[in-house]
């Protein structure tokens, strides 16, 4: 009776841990975020209108294609993984999880999630395909020869609000453009200082995607650039608000969004410091779902 109770616990450790390494594979909460994104553009596009039905298909189609993304990327990383603290617990560079196991699972999730966007239009699946072959092919190798792979990855990191745009009106518009500057442009602030504070991870592994000093530094310019950046921000909220699709209170709540991101940009920038550095990537995690509900409120 206790070897069959023993045995009974160790088969919900073995399972209960397989769910967490998918969790770590997919990269749940980053997909979730993503999937958000993606719902939040198909509600703006489609008038603020709610289809049950559109919205879980959309969230699960995304869903898969940015796990499916996320499964090859460590796939294709999982030596360098082990070589940096904050990703050495993941399941392949821990050893838990097989390549097989993992390359077999980012298939499925690729295969059904683009078959999935495809109910929609050929605009979303082709988006979708896009957006998981460039991160996982281009930006993630990319990684290791250039810091130019942040501008690579920036594509990828845009097309979510782009295929809910698509989604829902079924080809480009000006609004999807819009959004996908708006995700663009935010991305490099919120990128350089997350690169910022894993700085020393990055170089041990062999990434080059942080300009670097002659000293071995983070070169003082991603700061100057994070602000930058944030200056493109402007035109597009702009535009969002000259065409209709932002109101008054909309593009007043995008407008203080966007000074605030230039102001910790900038502090970034003069402080180089990692309490600059953390006051900008927190900040960040704001800026784009606050920005597409303060675009959404204006539909109501």
């Amino acid at each position: 009776m206790a070897v069959k109770v023993a045995n009974e616990k160790a088969g919900i450790r073995l399972v209960s841990q397989k769910v967490i390494d998918y969790k770590m594979l997919v990269k749940l909460r980053l997909s979730l975020t993503v999937v958000f994104s993606s719902v939040m553009a198909f509600l703006i596009a489609g008038g603020g209108a709610f289809n049950w039905k559109a919205v879980l298909t959309l969230s699960l189609g995304g869903f898969l294609i940015t796990g499916a993304a996320n499964a090859l990327n460590q796939v294709l990383e999982k030596d360098y993984d082990k070589l940096m603290k904050r990703t050495a617990d993941r399941p392949l560079a821990a050893g838990r999880m097989k390549v097989s196991e993992a390359v077999l699972a980012a298939g499925f999730m690729s295969l059904v999630g683009i078959t999935i966007l495809a109910l929609f239009n050929p605009w979303t699946s082709f988006l979708g395909t896009l957006a998981l072959m460039s991160y996982a092919f281009v930006y993630t190798p990319l990684k290791r020869i250039t810091p130019l792979s942040v501008v690579v990855g920036a594509i990828p990191g845009a097309l979510p609000v782009l295929i809910g745009c698509v989604a829902a009106q079924g080809q480009l518009s000006w609004l999807g453009l819009a959004l996908f500057g708006l995700q663009f442009f935010w991305q490099f602030p919120h990128f350089w200082s997350i690169g910022y504070l894993g700085f020393e991870d990055y170089q041990k592994a062999g990434y080059k995607i942080m300009p670097a000093s002659e000293a071995d530094q983070p070169d003082a310019s991603v700061g100057m650039q994070s602000f930058i950046y944030t200056l493109f921000l402007y035109p597009v909220i702009f535009g969002l608000w000259y065409t209709g699709i932002a109101g008054v209170l909309s593009l007043s709540i995008l407008l203080i969004l966007t000074m605030s991101y230039s102001v910790f940009s900038w502090k970034f920038y003069k402080g180089m410091d990692k309490k600059t550095a953390l006051q900008l990537m927190f900040f960040s995690f704001l800026y784009i779902p606050v920005s597409l509900i303060a675009i959404y409120i204006n539909l109501l």
